[in-house]
């Protein structure tokens, strides 16, 4: 029990290295079932001998991966440790191969359940599993008893063993993969609107600045949903969010590799066109952008001003004094002056 508490740690602690390094999702389910396999393989080095039995919790381990990744995985792990059981012999050869290499793997397996399968982080229904794995302890003890030299006693031992050794394991994967969901989300949020979920300015300004110190021609556009105050008196606010998520499902379809978007706040966001370096080649991006918004049905736009909601437009272009503070305001100035001159429009800094 011992030795499948240690080895499991020890996975835990290499797992995150190699979902880092292998992004192939297949190759690291089998590399865990060969982890598994080693692991069930390591157990039967140290048996208990009692009456020409040889005695392990292996059926721990194999019953572990078969509940969580279903037959395909249990019957990987099963390979080795059903090989090196075989090499043994002993009067109880077809019971051990049977009873704790076999049936781990069956009983699991049916209980497995593909829609709480996600790996790499799978959160195990800790009770479910308890539930079906003392039905597989009853299932081998009983046969245990019919079959082989092994007492009441002796078996109700190895039972005890084999519950807390599957707990303990199964808690140590849940905490490990709760804290890395957490630790996931915590990254995503970082970066990224949580209504939107877009870019936000944070990210975007990490990626601009990257642009720029690669030298690279950029335009900075800033944009904002006119009379959105009105949609909002008129729709309520849920119809307005779903027009700010719409804004960031329009902007994920219209803009091209290397050009960068965010939600800059409210109802503002900003986009990054890349690799413009003229104010007709800018102004023509921002163009089919504003045009795409206006014809997008919008519900309950009925309500706004001309009978469409539309989004007002600044633009600024980058040379080689200007930060990108200086180019964010730089738009937001334009973004003013297409506001106060009748909105649904575009204006390039410096206006005139």
């Amino acid at each position: 029990m011992s030795l499948i508490i240690a080895l499991m740690f020890l996975y835990l602690k290499l797992k995150g290295l190699v979902i880092y390094k292998e992004k192939n999702q297949n190759l690291f389910l089998f590399l865990f079932s060969l982890f598994i396999g080693f692991l069930s393989l390591s157990i039967m080095y140290y048996p208990l001998r009692y009456e020409g039995m040889l005695l392990d919790l292996r059926e721990v381990p194999l019953f572990f991966i078969s509940y969580i990744g279903g037959w395909k995985l249990g019957v990987i792990s099963a390979i080795i440790p059903g090989a090196f059981r075989f090499s043994l012999g002993g009067p109880t050869l077809i019971q051990g191969i049977f009873q704790t290499i076999l049936l781990p793997v069956l009983i699991g397996s049916i209980f497995h359940n593909k829609k709480s399968f996600k790996p790499p982080y799978t959160i195990i229904n800790i009770k479910h599993m308890m539930v079906a794995f003392l039905l597989y302890q009853l299932i081998k003890s009983t046969l245990m008893i019919v079959t082989t030299p092994a007492t009441l006693s002796v078996t109700l031992a190895m039972l005890m063993f084999a519950l807390v050794a599957l707990l303990s394991i199964g808690l140590m994967l849940n905490d490990y993969n709760k804290s890395e969901i957490s630790k996931s989300e915590l990254e995503f949020f970082s970066n990224y609107d949580p209504m939107t979920l877009i870019p936000n300015i944070r990210y975007f300004k990490k990626e601009v600045q990257s642009l720029m110190d690669r030298k690279i021609p950029i335009a900075i556009c800033m944009f904002d949903v006119d009379y959105f105050k009105n949609y909002n008196d008129a729709n309520g606010h849920p119809a307005g969010d779903e027009v700010l998520r719409t804004m960031g499902q329009i902007l994920k379809d219209s803009v091209i590799n290397g050009d960068c978007f965010a939600r800059y706040g409210g109802e503002e966001f900003i986009i990054c066109y890349s690799n413009v370096s003229t104010t007709e080649k800018a102004a023509a991006n921002a163009e089919k952008f504003r045009k795409q918004v206006e014809d997008h049905p919008f519900g309950g736009e009925e309500n706004q001003p001309g009978g469409n909601l539309t989004v007002s437009i600044g633009i600024s272009l980058l040379s080689d004094e200007k930060t990108l503070d200086d180019l964010i305001g730089e738009a937001d100035k334009a973004l003013y002056v297409s506001k106060q001159g009748g909105r649904n429009k575009i204006t390039v800094f410096p206006s005139t």
